[in-house]
């Protein structure tokens, strides 16, 4: 019996990607889309982390995760965007084996640092309202700089495990991805292979990076909420509180994006949509941040008509 089985095995060297291969005129209707996405999120990205490196100001560390947002945005969606571009103007988007298992981690790498970074920048947050006098002495720069770079080592390892653990035996003909970029889940589909081993540890692998953190930011709005409940005036309560506007209003678009994704009910008429939000959950996410960091804060708006107005000074003289 095993030996029949091992005779469909076959070595799969490349993928097709599907999309919406199907269907050519949404296929250009997505690209146009896509390509002002991505370029709005490149602008809006890059500008967010040159203001505040240039603003002494903003040499914060509520600016300090805030452009770490900022390079995970602009990252994550160079990941996918370009690639899901050049395969809506092809009939057949292939990508080799190592290529897709790499794209996969590094998706992974991202979206599971995005989570805990939004976790931390709601502790930081928490601290901020709970302590304000004791805030700098917390938060300094060299505590950001630790919890930083134990983020991203620790999610970079998270990452490798589902992908690391995969089975690489796949059927004869199973190569062929119901999405427009590596994603794990329409991957996994295709493995023929017993994959026990593997859905154990990407359930407790998903655990740390969405249930947990979610959880964390909860707690800690309950905290604040609590906090800002024992300030004496109506104005200081809102102005300790609206400095948590921008936050909260990114991890309920974040969150809210994949409870729609993840948790509403499976059929076929679902799952052009759910590629489809998939796509949009990597560029239109990464380009509203930026958008609501900036309208709702009055020291990034300063920062950018101060860094505005040096650039038609510097312009005029050139003159």
């Amino acid at each position: 019996m095993n030996e029949l089985r091992g005779a469909n095995y076959t070595e799969v060297t490349e993928f097709i990607l599907v999309g919406l291969s199907h269907q050519p005129e949404s296929q250009i209707i997505l690209f146009c889309i896509l390509l002002h996405l991505y370029l709005g999120t490149i602008v809006g990205n890059i500008l967010i982390i040159m203001v505040v490196w240039k603003e002494p100001r903003l040499h914060t560390p509520m600016y300090f995760f805030l452009c770490n947002l900022s390079f995970i945005d602009l990252c994550s969606t160079t990941t996918v965007v370009p690639l899901a571009l050049v395969n809506c103007l092809r009939d057949c988007p292939t990508i080799t084996y190592n290529e897709c298992f790499a794209q996969m981690t590094i998706i992974l790498f991202w979206g599971t640092t995005e989570c805990c970074l939004l976790a931390i920048m709601a502790y930081d947050r928490f601290v901020a309202i709970s302590n304000p006098l004791r805030y700098t002495l917390i938060m300094t720069m060299r505590t950001c700089f630790q919890i930083a770079g134990t983020m991203w080592i620790s999610n970079f390892l998270l990452a490798l495990i589902p992908v690391v653990t995969i089975p690489v035996r796949f059927c004869a003909g199973h190569n062929i991805v119901n999405h427009f970029v590596c994603e794990l889940e329409a991957v996994f589909k295709l493995i023929c292979s017993n994959t026990t081993v593997s859905e154990i540890l990407m359930w407790i692998n998903s655990i740390f990076v969405l249930p947990l953190p979610f959880l964390f930011i909860l707690l800690s709005y309950v905290r604040i909420a609590v906090a800002v409940l024992k300030i004496p005036s109506t104005a200081g309560r809102w102005k300790a509180f609206s400095t948590c506007g921008s936050h909260l209003t990114v991890v309920t678009i974040y969150y809210g994006t994949i409870i729609s994704i993840y948790l509403k009910p499976q059929n076929k008429d679902s799952k052009d949509q759910d590629k489809i939000i998939g796509i949009f959950y990597g560029t239109v996410i990464p380009m509203m941040n930026p958008l609501i960091y900036t309208l709702r804060n009055k020291d990034v708006i300063g920062a950018l008509r101060k860094a505005a107005g040096r650039t038609k000074q510097h312009g005029a003289a050139e003159t």
